[in-house]
C-alpha cells in the first residue's frame, strides 16, 4: 500500500478542516438522494446517479476480480468519455490509488510510470484521435517480468493475451462496499518538473475533498450548477472538477473529450453549464466564439490556470462571457492556493491571481524588491512525491512547500505570480519539461549544444522553441529534429515548434546557459516576424 511520504504537519481533522470522508462515499448519497438527476453528459450519452452506480459497482466488481484491492495503484489513461467516470468511481469505491495520466503521454513517459509505480491495473481507450493506446502499452509492457491487466475501454478490434474490454471484466459477486480511509493515499499523479522524469505526486481523500469542498463554499454551487470539464479529466483540474466536484454538489458533469471552441459553446449553452474550471486557451477560444455571437453565455463562473493569464483576456472574456472570470494559481502539489472570487473587481481578478483560500500559510523567500519565492502551505497541500528523495529539495525545514514560482503579495492579500523558477514550459496548461527535451536532443547527431525555452503565443500562452548550436553541415532542420523526437516516442506535445539555430548559447561565467536570453530573444524575434537563424546570440 501507498502511504504518505511526507505527512502534513498539522492535524487539519481535529482541527475540524478535514471532513473525513472518501471520494467514494459522495456518490452513494447522490445515488440514494437524487438517483434520477443527471450525473455525466458526454456526446449525447447521458446517465443519471443511479445509473452511474449502478455501472460502477459493476466496473468494481471486475477490477476486484481483476486483483485491485484497497491501496493498489491503477494508471488510468483515458479522454473525457463518460467510462472515465465510471472507471474512476469504481476504483475510489476499492480504495485504489488512481494514477490518471493525460492522453498525450507517449511510450517514454508511459513507461516511466509503469516501472516506478508499478500498477496493478492500467486503463486505456484502444484508439484516441488516431493513436493506437494499446500497441503503445503493448510494447511498454513487453519487458515487464509481471504485467498488469490492461483494460481496454471502446475497445475495436481484437486485443493483444492479457488485454481485456472494460464490458469483459467478470462482475459477479456480492455488492462492493466502499473501502479505504479519509486519510488513505487516494491520487498518484505524475507532473513535470525541471528534472527531465515526471515527479509522483500523493494527495489523499482527505486533501482532495477539501480542496474541492473550498471551491463549492466559495462559489456556492450546488445541484444547478452544471459543470462543464474540457480539461482532461487526467489533469488535475479535470480530476478535480469532472469527478470529485459533481458527486459533492449533486450537479451534472458535462465532458467535452476534443477541444473545439465552438462545439464547446454550443454544448455550454444546449446543457445550461454554469462552473468551469480551465487553461488560457480555452477562455481564449470560448472569448472568441461569444465575442462573434454578440451574445452573453449561460455560464456563471470561468476560472482560468494551469498557465500565464493575460489580464486583458480576463476582461474581454468577462464583457463578452457576461460571467465571473478571474485567475486561479495552483499546481498539481497544492491544486489552488489563491484564487479569484466572485464579484471581485478587475483589479483582482484580472491583474492578480485572486486571494488565499482558507487557512492556508506562506512567505516569499529571498525576496528583493518585494518579489520572492513562494512557498506554501495548508489542508490541500500533498504528502509528498512517490520518489521520497525529491522531498528535501521540495519542501522548507519547517514544512512549507517550494513552488518554485516567483510571486508578491500586495496589501490586499492579492498574490500575483511574477515567473518561473523551474525549467518547465506550460503549453495551453500542460508543463512541459525542458530538460527532457533537450535530453533526447542533445543525443541527435547534428546537435552539439540544445537549450529548450518556451515562446510566447496567444492561444496556447507558451510553446516549445529550441535553441540550437549545429554539430554538423548542413544543421539539421525542425522537422528532422521533431521526427527525431517522435523515434524516441516522446508526446507530441512537447516538439519544438521554432528552430533557432545559434553559434554559441548565452551562459553565465559558470557555464549555466542564460535561459532568460533565449526567451527574451525568441519573443523579440516572433514580435518582429524574422526567422531564428542569426549565428551568434552569446552576448544578446
Amino acid at each position: 500500500m501507498i502511504r504518505a511520504t511526507r505527512p502534513s504537519p498539522t492535524d487539519w481533522l481535529a482541527e475540524g478542516v478535514y471532513a473525513g470522508r472518501t471520494t467514494a462515499s459522495f456518490l452513494d448519497e447522490c445515488a440514494a438522494e437524487a438517483p434520477d438527476a443527471d450525473a455525466v453528459i458526454q456526446a449525447g450519452h447521458r446517465i443519471d446517479y443511479r445509473e452511474l452506480a449502478r455501472q460502477v459497482q459493476q466496473v468494481a466488481a471486475g477490477f476486484r476480480s481483476a486483483g485491485v484491492a484497497r491501496g493498489a495503484v491503477v494508471t488510468m489513461q483515458l479522454p473525457n468519455w463518460w467510462e472515465s467516470n465510471v472507471v474512476f468511481h469504481a476504483l475510489s469505491r476499492l480504495g485504489a490509488v488512481v494514477n490518471p495520466v493525460v492522453p498525450i503521454y507517449r511510450d517514454r513517459e508511459i513507461g516511466f510510470i509503469v516501472r516506478q509505480s508499478s500498477p496493478a491495473a492500467i486503463v486505456i481507450p484502444h484508439r484516441f484521435r488516431g493513436f493506437d493506446h494499446v500497441a503503445m502499452v503493448e510494447r511498454v509492457l513487453s519487458g515487464v517480468a509481471e504485467a498488469p491487466v490492461v483494460v481496454v475501454v471502446r475497445p475495436d478490434g481484437p486485443l493483444p493475451e492479457g488485454f481485456v474490454g472494460l464490458e469483459d471484466l467478470p462482475a459477479a459477486g456480492e455488492r462492493v462496499p466502499a473501502e479505504g480511509d479519509a486519510a488513505d493515499i487516494a491520487l498518484l499523479l505524475y507532473t513535470s518538473g525541471t528534472t527531465a522524469d515526471p515527479k509522483g505526486v500523493l494527495h489523499s481523500h482527505d486533501t482532495l475533498v477539501y480542496e474541492v469542498r473550498s471551491m463549492i463554499e466559495m462559489y456556492d454551487l450546488g445541484p444547478r450548477d452544471t459543470i462543464f470539464m474540457p480539461s482532461p479529466v487526467t489533469h488535475i483540474t479535470g480530476f478535480l472538477y469532472g469527478f470529485i466536484m459533481p458527486t459533492m454538489t449533486r450537479a451534472p458533469v458535462v465532458l467535452l473529450d476534443v477541444w473545439e471552441p465552438s462545439a464547446a459553446a454550443e454544448v455550454i449553452e444546449a446543457e445550461s453549464c454554469r462552473f468551469t474550471v480551465a487553461a488560457t486557451p480555452f477562455l481564449h477560444g470560448l472569448a472568441e466564439v461569444y465575442a462573434r455571437r454578440g451574445t452573453p453565455s449561460c455560464l456563471g463562473a470561468f476560472l482560468c490556470g494551469g498557465a500565464d493569464v493575460p489580464p486583458a483576456l480576463v476582461r474581454e472574456a468577462t464583457a463578452v462571457l457576461g460571467c465571473d472570470v478571474a485567475r486561479v494559481y495552483g499546481s498539481s502539489e497544492f491544486p489552488t492556493f489563491c484564487s479569484g472570487r466572485p464579484g471581485d473587481p478587475p483589479e483582482i481578478a484580472a491583474d492578480t491571481d485572486g486571494i488565499p483560500i482558507g487557512p492556508v500559510g506562506w512567505r516569499l523567500d529571498e525576496a528583493a524588491g518585494g518579489i520572492g519565492e513562494l512557498l506554501v502551505k495548508g489542508p490541500d497541500l500533498f504528502l509528498g512525491y512517490l520518489d521520497a528523495s525529491l522531498n528535501d529539495a521540495a519542501f522548507s525545514a519547517d514544512g512549507y512547500f517550494r513552488t518554485g514560482d516567483l510571486a508578491s503579495i500586495d496589501e490586499r492579500g492579492a498574490v500575483t505570480i511574477r515567473g518561473r523558477q523551474k525549467d518547465i514550459i506550460i503549453r495551453g496548461g500542460e508543463n512541459i519539461s525542458a530538460k527532457e527535451v533537450e535530453d533526447i536532443l542533445f543525443t541527435h547527431p547534428s546537435v552539439k549544444e540544445v537549450a529548450v525555452v518556451a515562446m510566447p503565443d496567444p492561444v496556447m500562452v507558451e510553446r516549445v522553441c529550441a535553441f540550437v548550436v549545429a554539430g554538423t553541415a548542413p544543421p539539421p532542420t525542425l522537422d528532422e529534429l521533431t521526427a527525431f523526437l517522435g523515434e524516441h516516442r516522446l508526446a507530441r506535445q512537447k516538439h519544438p515548434e521554432r528552430l533557432e539555430l545559434v553559434d554559441a548559447l548565452p551562459t553565465t561565467a559558470s557555464g549555466k546557459v542564460q535561459k532568460y536570453v533565449l526567451r527574451r530573444l525568441v519573443a523579440e524575434r516572433i514580435r518582429d516576424g524574422t526567422s531564428g537563424s542569426d549565428p551568434d546570440v552569446s552576448s544578446a
